[in-house]
C-alpha cells in the first residue's frame, strides 16, 4: 500500500521559474517514489529516463526485489522458502490470489487447472503452417495469440470472470503448447495430457513420451523442473512484464497481451539468456574444452575482443542472484541423479563456475553465476533442447504476467500506457515540389 510521506521534494529552476512541490510516497519496503504526475501540467516539462531505470511505472503488491541484498519475495515470501516448501501450482495460487492455498484451496485450484490442459484439436492444423525448423518461440508467439481465436468466451479483459477463466486456461495450456511445439519440430506425434500426473510431470510426459513408449517421470527431475518454474514465475517490472502491462492497458484480450510478453521474452538480453549461455559453453567446448577456459577468460577480460561471458551477472542483482543459489543446488542434484558429473560440457560449466567465483576480476565486478547459467545446464541434462529453453521460461512466467495484468486492470489509477519523448529531429519545414527538390 502506498502511503504519503511527510517529506516533499521541491523542484526548483535556475531561470527563476516558480518552484514546485512534489509528493513522496512510501511503499511497504524499498525506495520511496517521487510523484511527478502533475509535472507537465504545472511546468510544461517531462522527465527523461531512457529504459525507465529510475521510474516506477505502477504500484504493485506482487513481487519485490532488493538487488543489493540479493532478495526476491513473492507476495512477501522469500523465494528460497517457496522453492523448498511449495510446488509450482501453489506458487501460481499465491501470485494470482495473494495467499498460499490451504489443502482444500490447493485441491480446487489443481483440479481447475488440470481440467483445462487440453487445447482445441484445430491447434494441430495451425502448427502445420510453420516450418519444422522454426524457432519454438516463433511458434509459441503464434500459438498463444491464436488462443484468442479459439476461446471467445474469455477475451473481455474488463470482465472479472473472463480474466479468471483466461488465467486458468493459459496456465493449464502453456505446457501443452510448448510440448506440441517441441514434438512438431522433432517430427513426433503430439502426446495428450495425462491428468493423473502433476503439472510438471504431465509436461515431461507430453515432451518425452511417444505412442510406442511411455515416459516414467523421475522424481528428482520433476522436482528440478518444478523449481525452475517457481524461480521464473515472476520478476517484478521486467521488460516482458512491462510489455504485458502496456499491451493490456489498451484493453486488448488476455491471450494477445500474453503473446506480446512471449515475443518480448524471446530477446537474447531477456529470456534468451540461458540459451545464449549454453551456446557459449558449446563454443568453449569447440575451442578445446576445459583446457581452453584460461584463454576464453583472457578474451572476456579484453574489452576489444568482443567475447562476452553469458550467464553471469544480472541487471538488477548486484549480489548473488537468490534464484541462482537454489538452482546451483538443484543442478548438482540432477547431474548426480543422472550420473552426468563427468559429461564434458557439464565439467566445463563447473570449471567456469569455479573461476568466476574465485577470480578477482569477476568477484570485484560481482559477475556471479546467475539463474540462467544453472537452469540451462539443468534443462539440457533433463533432455530439453537448447532452442526450447526460452519457451520453458515463457511457460513459467505466464502466471506472473497474468497476475500483473489482472492487478493493473483492477487498479483505479490505471490508464492506457503512453510514454513521452524528447524529440531531437527536424523542426517544422515545408515540402517543395518534386521537380524543385
Amino acid at each position: 500500500m502506498m502511503t504519503p510521506s511527510d517529506v516533499k521534494a521541491t523542484l526548483s529552476f535556475s531561470d527563476g521559474s516558480a518552484a514546485m512541490d512534489l509528493p513522496i510516497y512510501k511503499g511497504t519496503i524499498g525506495p520511496d517514489v517521487i510523484d511527478i504526475r502533475k509535472l507537465y501540467a504545472q511546468t510544461g516539462k517531462f522527465t527523461y529516463d531512457p529504459g525507465f531505470l529510475s521510474t516506477a511505472s505502477c504500484n504493485s503488491t506482487i513481487t519485490y526485489i532488493d538487488g543489493d541484498k540479493g532478495e526476491l519475495l513473492y507476495r512477501g515470501y522469500p523465494i528460497e522458502q517457496l522453492a523448498e516448501n511449495c510446488d509450482f501450482l501453489e506458487t501460481c495460487h499465491l501470485l494470482l490470489y495473494g495467499d498460499l492455498p490451504n489443502v482444500a484451496q490447493k485441491a480446487d485450484f489443481v483440479s481447475r487447472v488440470t481440467n483445462h490442459t487440453m487445447v482445441n484439436e484445430q491447434m494441430q492444423f495451425f502448427l502445420r503452417g510453420f516450418r519444422r525448423d522454426a524457432h519454438p518461440m516463433a511458434v509459441m508467439t503464434g500459438l498463444v495469440g491464436a488462443l484468442s481465436a479459439f476461446y471467445h468466451d474469455s477475451t473481455d479483459i474488463n470482465n472479472p470472470q473472463h480474466r479468471e477463466i483466461a488465467a486458468i486456461r493459459l496456465i493449464a495450456k502453456m505446457p501443452t503448447l510448448v510440448a506440441m511445439a517441441y514434438k512438431y519440430s522433432a517430427g513426433q506425434p503430439y502426446m495428450y495430457p495425462k491428468n493423473k500426473l502433476s503439472y510438471t510431470a504431465n509436461f515431461m510426459h507430453m515432451m518425452f513420451a511417444t505412442p510406442c513408449e511411455d515416459y516414467e517421470p523421475n522424481d528428482v527431475l520433476v522436482r528440478a523442473l518444478d523449481r525452475i518454474f517457481i524461480l521464473h514465475a515472476d520478476h517484478e517490472q521486467n521488460a516482458s512484464t512491462s510489455t504485458v502491462r502496456l499491451c493490456g492497458s489498451s484493453g486488448t484480450n488476455p491471450f494477445a497481451a500474453i503473446a506480446a510478453g512471449v515475443a518480448c521474452l524471446w530477446g537474447p538480453a531477456h529470456g534468451g539468456a540461458n540459451e545464449a549461455c549454453l551456446n557459449m559453453l558449446g563454443e568453449i567446448q569447440q575451442m578445446g574444452g576445459v583446457e581452453k577456459i584460461g584463454e576464453f577468460i583472457r578474451q572476456v577480460k579484453d574489452k576489444n575482443s568482443g567475447v562476452k561471458l553469458m550467464g553471469f551477472g544480472h541487471r538488477v542483482y548486484k549480489n548473488y542472484d537468490p534464484r541462482a543459489k537454489l538452482m546451483r543446488e538443484t543442478c548438482h542434484e540432477v547431474l548426480g541423479a543422472l550420473g552426468l558429473e563427468n559429461d564434458p560440457l557439464f565439467k566445463l560449466a563447473m570449471a567456469l563456475e569455479k573461476i568466476a567465483l574465485e577470480d578477482e576480476y569477476f568477484v570485484a565486478r560481482k559477475l556471479y553465476p546467475n539463474v540462467d547459467f544453472y537452469s540451462g545446464i539443468v534443462q539440457r541434462a533433463i533432455g530439453i533442447p537448447v532452442s526450447l529453453f526460452t519457451a520453458i521460461f515463457a511457460l513459467a512466467r505466464t502466471v506472473g504476467w497474468i497476475a500483473q495484468l489482472n492487478e493493473m486492470i483492477g487498479d483505479p489509477e490505471y490508464k492506457i500506457g503512453r510514454p513521452r519523448q524528447l524529440f531531437a529531429g527536424s523542426a517544422r519545414r515545408d515540402v517543395t515540389p518534386l521537380a524543385a527538390r
